[in-house]
Order: C-alpha cells, then structure tokens, then sequence
C-alpha cells in the first residue's frame, strides 16, 4: 500500500519534497532580490544632478564690455563667479606681495591664466559669505581686493586671504579662454 502512495505522489519520497522546497526558498529570494532592486534603483537614480544642473555645468562668458578697473559677477553652478580686470596697478599689487607674508601662500600668476583677468568663485572660505568689492562704491579692505563683512577677511587683488579669519584664498575655478574675450567656467 506505501508503494501505491508513492506513486500516486510522483515518487520520490522524502528526498523530493526537500527538492521542491529549495526551489520554493530560491524562488522566492530570487523575487525578494529584484523586488528589492525595484525600490532601491529609484532612489539612487534620483541622486543623479537633474538636468537643470547639468546644464550649468559651464558658463561662457563674453568679457568684451568689461572695462580696464571694471568687475562683473556672474553665476556658476548656483554660486557667483567674481571676474575682475584688474589695472597694471593692482597686478603689480598682486606680485609684489612676499610669499611668507600669505596665510595660503600662492603667487599671483598661478592664480591667472591671462595677468589682467582674474576670474574666483566670490564665497569667502571662512563661513561661506559673499566678499563685497566687486562694485566701485563697496569696501576693497584693506589689500584693494574684496572684504568679508560678516567676520573681516581682507583679500589682496589677487583674492589671497591677507587679513581675518578665512583660512584660504578665494577658489579659482577651472576656466579656459575660448578667445581673447570669451571665457568658458567650468
């Protein structure tokens, strides 16, 4: 009679029942593993820059109606860009500065690609404020660069830190000159 029973289950006995339930627990991981994928990948997907950030990964700018002494401020992914042409005096400024006097020691060429042209991020490195000095009626400090307000960093024309708190010098970004006016950031 056992027999009749195992052949009327399919045979196997013990060892068959073993079988189908690893294929069950496999089974099932298997669908636990793509439906967790299912939940994960949305969620890191959305970590990726949206397309309005990636398309102000570079900025080109036209630096033609900036006059000798003139500064302009423009955008770069979200923070302001502080572009100065500076005068044969404040270059001379910049380079007459002794290395062991900056607190961030740089010298001014290796700040410039083109010597009247200086082109920083405009974000104080100390807390993260915007220096004013970009317009001729804003404080200079007391270098003739830029002036943090908020807790009085003073940067030479050559956006070095020279004086207060901020332990860097303005960060230059990466840019390249496209032609003798146009720049492109980023």
């Amino acid at each position: 009679m056992a027999d009749i029973a195992k052949s009327a289950s399919g045979g196997g006995g013990e060892h068959d029942g073993e079988s189908r339930r690893d294929f069950l627990f496999l089974a099932a991981g298997a669908m636990g593993a793509v439906g967790a994928a299912a939940v994960v990948w949305p969620l890191i997907d959305s970590l990726n820059p949206a397309a309005d950030v990636l398309a102000l990964a570079s900025t080109e700018v036209d630096l033609s109606p900036v006059e000798v002494g003139q500064a302009i401020t423009v955008t770069w992914r979200g923070k302001p860009v502080f572009i100065r042409h500076r005068t044969e005096q404040e270059i001379e400024q910049a380079r007459s500065v002794p290395l062991d006097e900056l607190v961030d020691p740089a010298t001014d060429e290796s700040r410039v690609i083109e010597a009247p042209w200086l082109v920083m991020v405009g974000i104080c490195t100390h807390l993260g404020c915007v220096p004013l000095g970009q317009k001729p009626s804003e404080p200079k400090g007391d270098f003739g660069g830029w002036f943090c307000p908020c807790h009085g960093s003073h940067y030479d024309t050559s956006g070095r830190i020279r004086k207060g708190p901020a332990p860097l010098n303005l960060v230059v970004p990466e840019y390249a000159f496209d032609d003798e006016t146009t720049i492109t950031i980023g």
